[in-house]
């Protein structure tokens, strides 16, 4: 996926996605809160305390509890989050859904205190991979052609360059791959309903799709990917990025030839130079 940018056409119809989390069921909100487990075990790793953090995030009711003194703030366009004033901002489980990933982070940038810690978690390009698969091949089979059915997540390599875009020091991505399994494609659909995570692309079908279609996937799901109990799995990648507000402090790298030992001293090996 490429990172769109400002001015580019508006992928994600807001509206339609409040719609669908004002109908989440808590219980099935099982990807934010491995995200959160994710999060603190990184924080554990992280050797400072934070006084003043602030999360990003649709959902405070996971969030909040396990950070009582974080400003909550929805992952609108624009961020309800003060210049400078945190030194610990999480955006949580909802840029895979910003029409403007950059302009999100540049915002949690903004937040943070010189030397603050960026830390955001969302789905990537891994995501439900098995589903996009069987959707697409079977509505090519049954109603000759594509629909927008799925975001187009990004890559963990387009998500970690947005910490450069953003300005952001010592930036880090990973990913962290999950795995659900699901008696059948119905009760997988109605797991993503229930967890807020269904087509909202501007440009869905606004039609009810062919029954046929959700048939034949169905079909392909279980003939290319079911495991040996006869279940369905289901990825989940769940990118991580962190960065950090420039600060004098933070180590720099030094500058090219400006080395006091070679790389062959510090392995312990003898250096041959090349022939010309």
């Amino acid at each position: 996926m490429k990172i769109p940018g400002p001015d580019a056409p508006v992928l994600v119809d807001r509206a339609a996605l409040q719609a669908r989390r004002g109908r989440v069921r808590p219980e099935a909100l099982f990807l934010h809160r491995a995200a959160l487990s994710e999060v603190e075990d990184r924080l554990e790793l992280v050797n400072r305390g934070f006084t003043a953090p602030a999360i990003v995030t649709p959902f405070p009711a996971i969030w909040s509890p396990a950070f009582p003194q974080a400003r909550i703030a929805p992952d609108d366009d624009v961020l309800a989050l003060e210049p400078g004033a945190h030194d610990l901002v999480i955006h949580a489980m909802a840029l895979h859904w910003a029409n403007d990933p950059v302009g999100q982070l540049i915002q949690c940038r903004r937040a943070l205190r010189p030397d603050g810690l960026l830390l955001a978690v969302c789905l990537g390009g891994d995501t439900l991979r098995e589903l996009r698969a069987v959707l697409g091949q079977a509505e090519t089979e049954v109603a000759g052609g594509l629909s927008p059915r799925i975001a187009p997540m990004a890559e963990i390599r387009d998500l970690g360059a947005l910490l450069q875009r953003a300005g952001l020091a010592l930036p880090v991505a990973d990913s962290v791959p999950l795995s659900a399994a699901y008696r059948d494609l119905v009760h997988l659909m109605h797991d993503l309903r229930d967890m807020g995570e269904t087509n909202a692309l501007m440009a869905r079908l606004r039609r009810p799709t062919r029954r046929a279609v959700f048939a034949r996937a169905a079909t392909l799901y279980a003939d290319h990917f079911a495991d040996d109990d006869g279940r369905l799995p289901a990825t989940f990648d769940l990118i991580c990025l962190t960065g950090w507000a420039p600060d004098d402090s933070q180590p720099k790298p030094l500058r090219p030839g400006s080395a006091k030992a070679s790389l062959a001293q510090a392995l312990g090996t003898d250096e041959t130079k090349l022939r010309d």
